[in-house]
C-alpha cells in the first residue's frame, strides 16, 4: 500500500498534486522537460508532499493551495535527489538509472536548478510571506547539511553528534517545512504551526536512520539502489559509527580503512561486524524513538483522520524495508 491510501479523504488530494506536477513540468528546452518528467514520475513515494497535504488537513484547513504548496516540496526534493546523486556519482536510483547515469553530470544539475526555480515560481503565486520564509530557509539548511555530509565523507573520526547535524540538514530539514507550511497555510495556531515542525523534523530523523540501516540489510532490490553505496562513498552512517564504538580493534580497523578509502572491497565483512554488534538495531531503536517523539508532538490536534494517518506514518517510517 501507498501511504497515500492510508487515508481515503486525502488520496483524491494526492492525486491532485500528481497532476499538478506533471503539468507544471512544461519547458521551452526539451531535454528540461524531458528529464524533469523522468525523475519525478521514477517511482517514488512522494512522502514529503503528502506530509503537506496531512499536516494542512489536520489543521482544519478548507482552500486549495495546499496541492501547490505540496508540489512546492516535491519539486525541492526532486532537485535535491539530482543534485546529491551527481555528487555521489551514484548511478541507480528507486530501480532505475539516475538522471546523471543517463544524460551526464551538467544537465542533471541545470534540471535541478530548474526544478528550484519552478518551485519558487509557485511560491510568488501562493502569496504567503510566511511559507516562503520557511521553504527558503529550509533550502539554506539543506545546501548545509549536504555540504558537511561532504566534510564527514572519509572521516572515521565522525561522531554522533556530527552525524546527526548532518541528517537534520540534510533530510530532516524539508520534512520539518513540507508539514510546518502546511500549519501556515491552514492559519494554525501557534502551539500547532510548533507541532506540526516538531513532528515533520522527527519522522525525517527517523526516515533517514532507517535509510541508512537499509544500506547494509536490504538486498538491491529491496532498496532500489546500489546496496553498500554509502560506504563506497566512505559515508560514515550511524550504523559504521556505532560498530566501530563496540567492535574488536581488528573490526574496527576495517570499518576506518573502509570510510577513509571508499568502495567495496570489504563490504561483505564490514556488513557481517556491523550486524553481530548490534549496531543496526541499536539505529532502528533510535529510529523508533523518533517516531515516538513525533506522535507525541501531535498532541496538541484535535483527534481527526488525518493526525491518526499522521501517526501511522511515523511508525511506517521506523519500521519500513523499502
Amino acid at each position: 500500500m501507498q501511504p497515500y491510501q492510508l487515508n481515503p479523504e486525502v488520496a483524491p488530494q494526492f492525486e491532485m498534486v500528481n497532476d499538478f506536477i506533471i503539468n507544471h513540468l512544461g519547458s521551452n528546452v526539451p531535454l528540461v522537460e524531458k528529464i524533469g518528467h523522468y525523475i519525478v514520475e521514477s517511482g517514488g513515494k512522494r512522502l514529503r508532499p503528502l506530509l503537506v497535504l496531512l499536516a494542512a488537513n489536520a489543521c482544519q484547513y478548507k482552500g486549495d493551495r495546499h496541492i501547490s504548496l505540496a508540489a512546492v516540496i516535491e519539486f525541492i526534493h526532486t532537485a535535491t535527489l539530482l543534485h546529491d546523486d551527481v555528487v555521489d556519482n551514484s548511478e541507480l536510483r528507486r530501480g532505475k538509472d539516475t538522471a546523471n547515469a543517463k544524460w551526464g553530470n551538467a544537465p542533471s544539475v541545470l534540471v535541478g536548478d530548474f526544478l528550484y526555480s519552478r518551485a519558487f515560481q509557485i511560491m510568488v503565486d501562493i502569496g504567503s510571506l510566511p511559507i516562503m520564509g520557511v521553504i527558503s530557509n529550509a533550502t539554506t539548511v539543506i545546501a548545509e547539511g549536504e555540504v558537511l555530509q561532504l566534510l564527514n565523507s572519509r572521516n572515521p573520526d565522525t561522531t554522533e553528534d556530527a552525524y546527526m547535524q548532518v541528517i537534520l540538514g540534510k533530510t530532516a530539514m524539508l520534512f520539518e517545512a513540507a508539514t510546518e507550511v502546511g500549519a501556515l497555510l491552514a492559519d494554525a495556531s501557534d502551539k500547532e504551526r510548533v507541532a506540526m515542525r516538531d513532528y515533520g523534523r522527527h519522522i525525517g530523523i527517523a526516515f533517514q536512520l532507517i535509510d541508512d540501516v537499509m544500506d547494509y540489510k536490504s538486498t538491491a532490490e529491496e532498496m532500489g539502489k546500489n546496496v553498500g553505496d554509502d560506504l563506497a562513498e566512505g559515508k560514515p552512517t550511524l550504523p559504521l559509527i556505532q560498530a566501530m564504538k563496540v567492535a574488536s580493534e581488528p573490526d574496527k580497523k576495517l570499518i576506518r580503512k573502509a570510510i577513509r578509502e571508499g568502495g567495496l572491497e570489504d563490504l561483505e565483512p564490514i556488513m557481517n561486524i556491523v550486524s553481530r554488534s548490534g549496531a543496526i538495531t541499536y539505529t532502528e531503536e533510535m529510529a523508533q524513538q523518533q517516531a515516538d517523539l513525533a506522535i507525541k508532538a501531535l498532541e496538541p490536534l484535535s483527534d481527526t483522520s488525518f493526525k491518526q494517518t499522521l501517526i501511522k506514518l511515523a511508525n511506517i517510517a521506523a519500521n519500513r524495508s523499502a
